[in-house]
């Protein structure tokens, strides 16, 4: 039985909502909150209604699905639904310094698993941190396999140790609970995010369900092997696994102040893209029938999200240039459609790609009167001409494209420079209110975006 696992379990134990730093306490509640919104916008999704639908014929008791009309069932099952609900719309936080989606996987076993159970907010918050934490320090010895898509792995033990936390089991509980829960972990390839195929989220949901159910099965005496930990992540699931540094300033360092939160309901590669994208749609404001065709360098793991046409809409989240010109039109709809005095957005008439068409076009709902609004006689079908804040901005042959959240990664890239190869790492992102040391610096890699108009071209990159 390795050491590193039963010092975390012990950890898990001993630890109460009042032992947790003020200033990680906070962020952990900012976490949840941003959490349980994604499940609740993920249970409006179609499928979703559908499996509840299904699953209600059979329904138990103890424990809230958090979607309309907040119906009941028994603890497993209404984990399950909220982790596959908050997975559906790839909106869910995530481990920063390593991959994994740990709120997602831990919070729906917590509440689930709190509320048959009666506990109070406090312990439902400390078992969200703790488990939060065993996800990270696991994951930071994990090797995962090529192919495979980390949910349902190193995070679903996680949960397994936050629902014994709350099902008041001590150390060696918490310990076999976590070994009982290896034989649940499951093996998602990654292959099916690009496919389209949502039986992805699946596995997001049973985390949930070890959660609920590996507790049990430890008060109910089953027992497992004393490295089964390693094993499965070291040779099973995983193509390596190493203890060694898992217990590192347990207590003083916590994963959860380490996270990410998601802007766009993307993929999470897809997003340093998107942020220079964004910052090249603000400085040259394009009509999108303006834009002729974006060109993107990135790093790889992005470059193979690249399917111009995604089956479904699941398969949208990991498409970038699906991304990309939703980003044009919508932004477009948004800066057209507002009226003096008036916030609301008039939706698009019509959103067409025709096969061939690399271009994003959009038809706004006619009378709207603003500053960016056709403002053509009734019938003129002459050419319609690039805006002047558009034909100034073409005049700026190059700006510096911002790297995504460079800030939050303590790297400066405005001067000194900070440009291509050169960039200067400050020193990591200090915790909240230095809650705990500072993170070593990070090296985000440069993304080159190039925005082609019908008026001429527009090339933005990060500065030579």
């Amino acid at each position: 039985m390795g050491r590193q696992i039963e010092e975390l379990a012990a950890f898990v134990a001993r630890t109460r909502w009042e032992d947790v730093p003020e200033a990680v306490q906070r962020h952990a509640k900012i976490t949840l909150l941003d959490t349980l919104g994604v499940i609740l916008a993920g249970g409006e999704r179609p499928e979703m209604r559908q499996l509840r639908e299904r699953l209600s014929t059979t329904a138990g008791t103890g424990a809230t699905v958090y979607a309309r009309g907040w119906p009941v069932q028994d603890p497993r099952t209404a984990a399950m639904l909220n982790g596959i609900a908050g997975r559906s719309i790839e909106l869910c936080e995530g481990l920063r310094l390593v991959s994994g989606q740990a709120a997602l996987q831990v919070l729906p076993g917590v509440l689930a698993v709190g509320e048959q159970a009666g506990s109070s907010g406090r312990d439902i918050l400390a078992a969200f941190v703790l488990g939060y934490e065993v996800a990270g320090r696991l994951a930071s010895g994990f090797t995962p396999r090529p192919l495979a898509h980390q949910n349902g792995q190193v995070s679903l033990l996680a949960a397994a140790a936050a629902g014994a936390k709350l099902r008041g089991l001590d150390a060696g509980g918490i310990s076999r609970a976590m070994r009982i829960a290896t034989v649940l972990v499951l093996t998602p390839s990654y292959t099916n995010a690009v496919a389209g195929a949502t039986a992805l989220n699946i596995a997001g949901g049973m985390s949930g369900h070890a959660a609920a159910l590996a507790p049990e099965l430890a008060l109910a005496g089953f027992e497992a092997q004393a490295d089964a930990i390693e094993e499965a992540l070291g040779q099973l699931v995983g193509g390596g696994f190493d203890p060694a540094h898992v217990t590192d300033e347990l207590g003083t360092s916590w994963h959860i102040t380490r996270n990410y939160f998601r802007l766009y309901a993307c993929c999470n590669p897809v997003h340093p893209a998107l942020d220079c994208l964004a910052a090249v749609l603000a400085e040259l404001r394009p009509k999108p029938e303006e834009v002729e065709r974006i060109e993107v360098a990135t790093y790889r793991f992005a470059s193979v999200m690249r399917n111009p046409d995604p089956p479904n809409y699941f398969a949208s989240k990991y498409s970038l240039p699906h991304a990309a010109a939703a980003m044009v039109v919508r932004r477009a709809r948004r800066q057209r459609a507002r009226r003096p005095g008036d916030r609301r957005l008039a939706p698009p008439r019509a959103y067409r790609r025709r096969p061939g068409d690399e271009r994003a076009r959009a038809e706004i709902a006619p009378g709207a009167r603003h500053g960016h609004a056709d403002r053509r006689p009734p019938g003129d079908a002459r050419p319609r001409q690039p805006s002047r804040r558009f034909r100034r901005a073409l005049h700026r042959s190059r700006i510096a494209c911002q790297i995504p959240r460079a800030r939050r990664y303590g790297i400066d890239i405005r001067g000194r420079g900070a440009g291509r190869g050169s960039h200067r790492p400050q020193r990591g992102m200090a915790e909240p209110h230095r809650a705990n040391r500072p993170l070593p610096p990070l090296r985000p890699p440069l993304n080159r975006i190039q925005v082609f108009c019908r008026a001429g071209g527009a090339q933005r990159n990060p500065p030579s």
